[in-house]
């Protein structure tokens, strides 16, 4: 059976600089060929939209990843001499633009590279939106591929589209043979975002070898034409890949059991992982879905003018400290040259510490973030409130930076459009203009009915710990929703897990979401539960409207609150 050797050497803009060159040597200091049939990158998120629009009004001819040109000019010629085909969605607002200067780079290297790209993602953009895009499938990569493309390019695909385009392509799936493309999509994700298939920012990091984990390698997969695939990494290389760290990738910034995608919706439900050996995790059993009839757009804007300043509370007294300077700042902004921000958020962070050894231990932190459309309210207004103080205030006042003029703020909106209303475009190494036709059929997405859980373990003694002795757990954002995916790493302890973890649990557990909608999802092939949290992150992380504006650290937080553990699981 055919074998496609696809990996991956970005999670994001400004990820690594050298995974490219790592990649393409095979992890080798050496530099020995790399056994790849394509490299890709993903670059683009929510956030780096925002940025690459504020780019393309200073520079029209910008608004790509520059990094990626970067990375090429020593990577183009190792590609080259490999035979590997690169994919990426460097392209972001301007995949045409990138095309073009790589064409340049490859004119001036001297290497033959036959360049294509992805358009037609771009949407119309109202008043106040930098940046309006539907996230494409994969069919347009594997078209500019099956022209004999060498590099391709795009704008907003989805980041398993990196992976679904070239599995297209190679073995000539088409578009209903949706288990296929389903086992494309799951390993297409587990690849997307880097190192964290390979032991990054990994809840049970501890169980392994420091020094693997130091400079974890890239991943790739072994995907064969069933849609079946192993996960692994380059010989050689840091980090570890097994059915734990493939698991928390999996459950990075999902929902429920339906996994939607513009190429095919993927059961998440009928995942199954088998550690093969060592640093090789197969993934098989996935069944697929004709995709929905809809297309997931983003829409960046700016929501307005952000300013903050972060009180530093010493010593005794922390709480009344802080009373005090928060109704002296409450009442300068009252009275202020500029109208009361329309949004005053204030956060102590009760780091100090009884008796301590240091002033920095001795220390709390309160912080104090201010939003609004005009900017002289979080400017002049904050600033002039925060800096008078600076003798009349409490004992010890002193702050981490002083207040500027403020910064303004991006917003992320999800939208969804009609997929035959977005032009998706192949533009060949040629010129040739390809029209993407849209999938054949498509399919509403609905709720999988709850599954099944398995029997509750029998009563026993129990002790009072931390969850996450257990439990491992990653989460992250989409928009202003975050997720987090919670799971185990035995039958028993999934018995456990399943019937403890309920909703009313996780928001006594996390009291930030306890006014907000959760809803949890049951995935019993990964023993584990997904839960999604509405509206925690406000109006998307470009708002930093939140202590951690990307719900990275949400899972960890969970796994550190104290819950009864049966003792037979410790």
């Amino acid at each position: 059976m055919r074998t496609l050797r696809i990996g991956n050497a970005s999670g994001f803009y400004g990820d690594r600089f050298d995974a490219v060159r790592e990649m393409l040597t095979g992890g080798s200091e050496e530099g020995s060929p790399a056994a790849l049939d394509v490299l890709t990158g993903d670059y683009l998120a929510e956030l780096t939209m925002l940025i690459l629009g504020r780019d393309l009004l200073k520079d029209p001819a910008t608004g790509y990843a520059k990094t990626f040109l970067r990375q090429m000019e020593e990577g183009l010629g190792l590609a080259h001499e490999r035979g590997v085909r690169i994919v990426a969605n460097a392209g972001g607002l301007n995949p045409a633009g990138l095309a073009d200067a790589l064409r340049a780079l490859a004119g001036r290297l001297g290497i033959p590279a036959r360049i294509a790209h992805v358009e037609g993602d771009r949407l119309p953009a109202g008043d106040g939106v930098l940046a309006a895009n539907a996230y494409l499938g994969g069919a347009g990569i594997a078209a500019c591929l099956d022209a004999g493309a060498d590099v391709v390019v795009t704008g907003r695909v989805t980041d398993a589209a990196l992976v679904t385009g070239p599995a297209q392509w190679f073995f000539g799936w088409g578009p209903e043979e949706y288990d296929r493309l389903a086992g494309a999509v799951v390993a297409g994700h587990v690849l997307e975002c880097g190192t964290q298939a390979t032991g990054g920012n990994y809840a049970f990091f501890t169980g392994h070898d420091p020094k693997l984990l130091r400079r974890p390698g890239f991943p790739l997969a072994e995907l064969r034409e069933d849609g079946s695939a192993v996960v692994t990494k380059h010989p050689g290389t840091g980090g570890v890949v097994d059915t734990g760290t493939v698991t928390a990738q999996l459950l990075y910034e999902t929902g429920g059991a339906r996994y939607a995608g513009p190429d095919v919706t993927a059961r998440l439900d009928t995942v199954r992982l088998t550690q093969e050996g060592p640093d090789r995790v197969r993934i098989d059993g996935v069944r697929g879905e004709a995709p929905p009839p809809t297309l997931k757009a983003g829409l960046c804007r700016l929501g307005g003018f952000r300013n903050e300043v972060v009180f530093v509370l010493t010593g005794l007294d922390i709480e009344a400290k802080a009373e005090l300077v928060r109704a002296q700042i409450e009442d300068a902004l009252a009275h202020g040259p500029a109208p009361r921000p329309a949004r005053v958020r204030w956060e102590l962070a009760r780091t100090d510490r009884a008796d301590a050894g240091t002033e920095e231990t001795a220390s709390a932190l309160l912080r104090l973030v201010v939003r609004d459309r005009d900017p002289e309210a979080v400017g002049r207004s904050l600033s002039g409130a925060a800096i008078e103080l600076a003798l009349a205030s409490y004992p010890g006042f002193h702050v981490t930076a002083p207040p500027g003029k403020g910064a303004p703020y991006g917003v992320f909106e999800t939208a969804y459009v009609p997929v035959g209303e977005v032009p998706h475009t192949a533009v060949l190494p040629d010129g040739t203009r390809v029209a993407v036709p849209v999938p054949p059929e498509s399919r509403e997405l609905a709720p999988v009915p709850a599954p099944p859980l398995p029997a509750p373990l029998p009563p026993g003694p129990t002790r009072r710990g931390p969850l996450g002795l257990v439990a491992g757990a990653r989460s992250g954002d989409k928009g202003g929703d975050a997720n987090v995916g919670v799971w185990v790493r035995d039958d028993r302890a999934w018995r456990w897990l399943a019937h403890t973890l309920t909703v009313d649990l996780f928001r006594e557990l996390l009291p930030e979401t306890r006014e907000l909608a959760v809803e949890r999802h049951v995935l019993p092939g990964l023993r584990a539960l997904n839960f999604t949290v509405t509206g925690l992150l406000g109006e998307g992380v470009a708002s930093q409207s939140r202590f951690d504006p990307q719900a990275k650290g949400l899972g960890e937080w969970l796994r550190s609150r104290h819950v009864d553990l049966p003792e037979e699981l410790l």
